[in-house]
């Protein structure tokens, strides 16, 4: 199913398209092609957020219902939380355990098979395509190129202004430069030297991103921190 002067033609196409909806128009249409009934395409609000304002596209008919109305779309839901688990694009096939916890997972049926896209170039805003169906086809060359296609609409959608490099609830750079030195164990002391900030400013930083990662603990904080994005070691 791979083709890399189709790739070629397809990123082009990326490139050149003038509006959001022309360059999703491409992303669906390659999904489309290897199978996909149900696509989702959006960015990751933080813990806590809605989704709303994040999501660029949306087809996912409820198969319970005869495809008839579209499943409503929660930010809470399990099958967004498999974007978090890797930084590469994998299928996943849908269990009945699954669709007992997602929404989508359960409007798209068990036994069907999901595409899982996580788009990470735009760094800390997160993005991920999930794309489901009954005879879902793709090689591990499919899904290197659909990361590639991926990561392109998105940077593309970012150009455009459909997409912005933020995030609701998203950490301060402050916060974030905190975190990434408490990764790398460093003490408050230490972080309080480094960023020459008092050790009373090291721990606010710490509690406001606790309290927007919604997280129990200082190593739980770091942890969520590298889950959502938003530091990188």
């Amino acid at each position: 199913m791979y083709d890399q002067n189709e790739l070629k033609n397809k990123l082009r196409a990326v490139s050149e398209a003038g509006a959001a909806h022309h360059v999703l128009d491409i992303l669906e249409s390659n999904l489309r092609r290897m199978g996909a009934t149900h696509i989702l395409v959006t960015g990751l609000p933080m813990p806590n957020r809605p989704i709303d304002t994040l999501v660029q596209r949306f087809r996912w008919p409820d198969l319970r219902n005869d495809g008839i109305e579209s499943t409503s779309l929660s930010a809470n839901d399990s099958a967004l939380m498999l974007g978090l688990a890797s930084s590469r694009a994998k299928i996943w096939t849908i269990s009945e355990g699954d669709t007992e916890h997602s929404e989508l997972m359960a409007a798209a049926n068990a036994g069907n098979q999901m595409v899982i896209v996580p788009v990470t170039e735009l760094h800390p805003f997160q993005a991920f395509v999930f794309a489901s169906g009954p005879a879902i086809q793709a090689n591990k060359w499919d899904l290197a190129a659909l990361e590639v296609l991926c990561a392109a609409v998105f940077s593309r959608l970012r150009e455009l202004g459909a997409v912005s490099g933020q995030r609701p609830g998203g950490l301060s750079t402050r916060e974030r430069k905190v975190l990434e030195l408490t990764a790398f164990g460093k003490t408050a002391g230490e972080i309080a030297d480094v960023l020459d900030i008092s050790q009373r400013t090291v721990h606010a930083h710490l509690q406001n991103a606790s309290v927007k990662l919604n997280a129990s603990n200082k190593t739980h904080t770091v942890v969520e921190a590298l889950r959502y994005g938003q530091i990188r070691v």
